[in-house]
């Protein structure tokens, strides 16, 4: 079943806990993380992602787009992240901190930069829970998405299918109604969507209706046939 995860970098910072409701029926809450260091650009930190958990039923995805995640990325889960994604290319000892954040009680999940190939990273897999396609440059939401990045989720999905593992298998940047299909066709099931949520009218029923665009194009592909 695909997964909407509204990103709240597009929502309004002031009103966290109403925009939170406003997505209901999400089926996680995608929260950027960012130190003006690993990316440009300054989000929040542990504080407000434990007022943010005691806030909503919705659990917590964390994409910590940040230097050090070794040290940081635990702290995240005892601030009640129920999903905690480190970019590999940050981690000191990836598979460590996986095992970490699993031991901790979240899931675990590996980023990748666009420019970054999955291919080096294929023995970390069974340590995951999740791995993320970025398909923008990380660092500010409302980005046009990059259509380079769809051979690295069918990519990526080939080796998901490879191990038989059960990994979700996340994109993050340019998710809108005209892209979600490329994604899902490609192979991904877990889509992170900030502007196309935020932005329209309705984001509840902005959430419903990329859910329900994605698992149409879900059924149809060669990679959910196979699985």
């Amino acid at each position: 079943m695909a997964q909407i995860n509204p990103s709240i970098l597009s929502a309004d910072f002031a009103r966290l806990a109403e925009e939170a409701e406003a997505v209901r029926g999400a089926d996680w809450l995608h929260v950027d993380v960012m130190d003006n260091h690993f990316v440009p650009n300054l989000t929040l930190g542990v504080p407000v992602v434990e007022s943010l958990a005691r806030a909503t039923d919705t659990p917590l995805d964390l994409h910590l787009m940040i230097e050090d995640p070794d040290r940081w990325a635990p702290q995240y889960v005892e601030a009640g992240a129920g999903s905690v994604t480190f970019h590999v290319e940050a981690a000191a000892a990836p598979v460590r901190l996986a095992r970490e954040i699993r031991a901790k009680g979240a899931r675990a999940s590996m980023a990748l930069k666009p420019g970054t190939p999955i291919e080096p990273y294929e023995d970390l897999l069974p340590e995951l829970d999740m791995v993320l396609i970025m398909t923008v440059e990380p660092g500010f939401g409302g980005q046009a998405f990059l259509d380079i990045m769809l051979p690295k989720i069918r990519r990526t999905r080939e080796l998901i299918a490879k191990y038989d593992l059960d990994l979700w298998l996340q994109v993050d940047g340019g998710v809108a109604a005209s892209t979600i299909e490329r994604c899902a066709e490609a192979g991904a099931d877990v889509f992170v969507a900030g502007s196309a949520v935020y932005g329209a009218e309705d984001p509840a029923e902005a959430v419903r209706a990329l859910r329900a665009q994605a698992e149409r194009a879900t059924a149809g592909a060669s990679w959910a046939c196979r699985h």
